[in-house]
């Protein structure tokens, strides 16, 4: 079967397609023929080696995927060959086949497309664990979110909306706000071309954003922090814009904020059953049109390099899935 590895750290391009013996389910696991597999930010940083995790050299990075059961090992009788799952794993998606222990797994929604169950895993339940777990986001708040036509922006959004929430997104062009409204968002601001306090603060009657969903880091989070409402939470979730912030503590106690860490792949090792449960509540809304996940682009198993390259460079809408 065919795999893209990466064999030391560095540059995106220096990824190769490889021909590896096909996979053989261990006691407990399950083997999947690949359909599609989600592209995301974590994957560009655990290439080059900056992600809080490395793997062992050489891999095969992606980690979310959905596809048909190959074979299943020694115990497993959750799941039987040619059933239909979405996984997550912390590498080894990007290829034709790939193995997951048996409690990574579930299994598809009936008539839900591959690159759709492909799209959902990291995305919105990152989403779903910093909106509804960690900031604990009420009907009639408001939420900001930063960086809100990516992939965990949108989820964000549209999380937001479910649980019956004002959402402001804000993103770098307008044909970006166009897609964070056709997903929810109640109003949008242009950070490049606005000033994003002053933004807030007639997008809020003065009062600042009860909730700030922060997958950029840079030069936005002290100015959206600065506009935070009294008791709100900060979520950090991730570092799109490449620069840590470093915050002014005095900013929390002033305004008796929290600022509130969010890392969805711990939560899941430490908290696998909340995690599951969080899952069948997005699936539900899901079914109920709640939740339209928006699968922007798809790359073939070649053309990996590119699709991570784009994710890189923040020309990616939504999500893109990798089809080998």
């Amino acid at each position: 079967m065919k795999a893209v590895r990466c064999k030391d750290w560095g540059p995106i391009d220096s990824l190769v397609i490889e021909e590896l013996p096909e996979l053989v389910p261990g006691a407990g696991e399950v083997v999947v023929d690949v359909k599609a597999a989600g592209v995301n930010f974590p994957d560009v940083l655990t290439v080059q080696g900056k992600y809080q995790v490395r793997p062992e050299l050489p891999f095969t990075p992606g980690n979310e995927f959905a596809g048909t059961v190959r074979a299943v090992g020694e115990g497993v009788t959750a799941f039987a060959p040619g059933q239909q799952v979405i996984g997550f794993t912390r590498t080894g998606a990007f290829a034709e086949q790939a193995v997951a222990p048996v409690e990574a797994l579930m299994p598809m929604p009936p008539g839900m497309d591959f690159d759709i169950a492909a799209a959902i895993t990291l995305t919105y339940g990152t989403s779903h664990h910093a909106v509804v777990d960690r900031a604990a986001l009420q009907p009639g708040e408001t939420m900001l979110v930063l960086g809100a036509a990516g992939g965990v922006g949108l989820a964000a959004i549209e999380i937001g909306k479910a649980l019956g929430a004002r959402v402001i997104a804000a993103a770098s062009s307008e044909e970006k706000l166009a897609i964070c409204r056709a997903h929810g968002a109640d109003a949008t601001i242009n950070y490049e071309k606005e000033d994003l306090r002053e933004a807030l603060k007639a997008a809020t009657n003065g009062r600042g954003p009860d909730v700030i969903y922060d997958p950029v880091g840079g030069p936005y989070s002290e100015p959206a922090l600065r506009s935070i409402a009294w008791r709100g939470r900060h979520l950090v979730v991730g570092f799109a814009a490449g620069e840590i912030p470093k915050l002014p503590w005095n900013l929390m106690l002033l305004k008796g904020a929290s600022v509130v860490g969010v890392f969805w792949g711990d939560f899941v090792r430490r908290e696998p059953q909340a995690n599951l449960k969080a899952m069948r509540q997005m699936l539900g809304w899901m079914a109920e049109g709640k939740l339209k996940p928006l699968v922007s682009a798809r790359y073939k198993l070649e053309d990996t390099a590119q699709a991570l390259n784009d994710m890189a460079a923040r020309k990616v809408t939504g999500k893109v899935v990798i089809c080998p």
